[in-house]
């Protein structure tokens, strides 16, 4: 189907106070992020390419041996295989982009 609405996508919880609704297409995941002031996410890596883009907010993250604060308009490309963790100093909302498709989250 190639059109979609976020209003029908149930949301989900991946890390305590991390929520996210996905899209799946055929080849990327796109995850749709709401994340609680204060949580954050272990560090942990994946075979996947990932681009965050920021909507809203502030996020403290950790891509390899960097670290940067992360507001409104930034992004962050992070390679495959890359340890990177994270923490949201005020509540974000984003968007994440995955190559290929995150399998774990279908």
């Amino acid at each position: 189907m190639p059109f979609e609405n976020l209003n029908n996508i149930k949301e989900r919880e991946i890390f305590p106070g991390y929520k996210a609704k996905f899209i799946h297409s055929e080849n990327m995941t796109f995850a749709y992020w709401t994340i609680e002031e204060g949580s954050s996410f272990p560090e942990h890596f994946h075979l996947h390419e990932q681009v965050l883009s920021m909507l809203e907010g502030t996020l403290e993250i950790k891509v390899g041996r960097e670290t940067k604060i992360l507001k409104k308009g930034d992004i962050a490309i992070i390679p495959p295989n890359m340890p990177h963790s994270g923490k949201a100093i005020k509540k974000v909302n984003a968007i994440d982009v995955f190559y290929p498709v995150r399998q774990d989250y279908v």
